[in-house]
């Protein structure tokens, strides 16, 4: 674990999550911008030197600079004084995730092995549909919440991924599928539109658990919803937890976006050994906690994920009973059937396609949604739960010789 993060546990049986801590400092001193809401960015312009008026109409163009258009040099901003941009670029960055691999599937799903300034790493993939484009969101560098089925859940959790990093992979999937909008474009003020765009969606359902970083996810998702920002409607986005009900009802209170439970069990005792934070909130709290979920109904329905574990998880009392658990807490859902993807090292192996067939059968027929998730991107492990970073896979041997290698390559001093 790094050093540089702090660990609190939360009483009970497994999940100790991180302190929040203010973002590390930039090495060349300057405040990076990406991340940052309009009112943030004038208070930095007003303690770099700017007067409060000038600050504030500066903060607004390069508000609309940053999110709207997506640009990074000050030279370029149309509507600021050329003569004030050297000084903006000596005191102030607008930069993306430092992209150490990107990848492309055979089906189209594109993942991106991303590095912080701090040099930690994670991921980001983008999912092209027919008819929407789906950017799965980290949130942590790895994850604190240990679930059995899950690649990313065997990472240890090395920090919270700060604003920056979160709005900024949204802002590099743009760049990387060239999605800004030009001057002119959509009218004569170039403004954004969704309309033709590949990416259409947002699941925050990446590397990490959201709610274990609940500021920095709400604050990062209020520009991506900024009107004036990045311009994405809250029903077109959606955020993933394990269960973490005390902040719950918070997230659809202060951030408003659909919600997806990774449910995965209906029994105590599956739940507690494959999403151990069961043990600490179980099947019933959380249940309860989704009946109460500000804004949810029929039109914005709860989505619970369940992934498909041969003889774990997946008979046909086992659906019977989740037909019941909704019913009894009248919960407005769907469930999200995920046959499960194998990574090397794991205990559990997919159901049979007949056996998944059988479970959702018994679901729709009790008049519920289960569709059966297409997997996509195994085979450059970008499907769900198999997110864990380049770093992490590689075996000991090949760290080893890795190492040997850049000893050899290196000059004696």
């Amino acid at each position: 674990m790094s050093a540089d993060t702090a660990l609190m546990p939360i009483p009970g049986s497994a999940d100790p999550v991180t302190v929040p801590r203010k973002a590390q400092p930039r090495s060349d001193g300057k405040v990076e911008l990406v991340g940052l809401p309009r009112e943030a960015i004038r208070a930095a312009l007003e303690e770099a030197g700017l007067e409060p008026r000038q600050a504030k109409l500066r903060a607004k163009q390069i508000f609309h600079w940053i999110y709207n258009r997506g640009e990074s040099d000050f030279t370029a901003m149309t509507d600021i004084a050329k003569a004030q941009s050297p000084w903006l670029a000596e005191r102030f960055a607008i930069t993306r995730p430092q992209v150490v691999e990107a990848q492309v599937s055979t089906d189209g799903t594109r993942k991106w092995l991303l590095r912080t300034h701090d040099g930690h790493e994670y991921e980001m993939v983008f999912i092209p549909d027919a008819d929407r484009g789906t950017l799965c969101v980290s949130s942590q560098v790895g994850c604190t919440l240990n679930c059995t089925f899950c690649h990313t859940g065997t990472m240890k959790l090395v920090r919270n991924l700060e604003p920056a990093e979160i709005v900024g992979q949204v802002m590099l999937a743009r760049d990387s599928l060239g999605e800004w909008p030009k001057l002119g474009e959509h009218g004569a003020d170039g403004g954004y539109s969704q309309e033709g765009r590949m990416l259409t969606n947002i699941v925050m359902m990446g590397m990490g658990e959201p709610l274990y970083n609940f500021d920095n996810v709400r604050d990062s998702l209020k520009i991506v919803m900024d009107g004036d920002g990045l311009g994405l409607s809250k029903r077109r986005i959606t955020l993933s937890t394990s269960g973490v009900v005390p902040m719950m009802a918070r997230a659809g209170e202060e951030i408003g976006v659909n919600l997806a439970v990774s449910l995965h069990a209906v029994t105590k005792q599956v739940r507690d050994e494959i999403v151990p934070i069961n043990r600490k909130y179980g099947i019933e709290q959380l249940l309860q906690a989704c009946a109460d979920y500000p804004g949810a109904n029929n039109a914005r329905r709860i989505t619970f994920e369940y992934v498909m574990l041969k003889d774990k998880n997946d008979s046909d009392a086992d659906a019977r009973e989740l037909v019941r658990l909704i019913k009894a807490y009248d919960l407005p859902a769907k469930v999200n059937l995920i046959p499960f993807n194998p990574w090397e090292g794991s205990a559990y192996l997919c159901s049979d396609p007949e056996r998944i067939r059988s479970f959702s059968n018994i679901i729709f027929a009790a008049g519920i949604s289960a569709p059966v998730r297409t997997p996509r991107g195994r085979d450059i492990d970008a499907a769900c739960g198999q997110l864990k970073t380049a770093a992490e896979k590689k075996s000991r041997a090949q760290i080893d010789r890795e190492a040997a290698v850049t000893a050899v390559d290196e000059p004696a001093s």
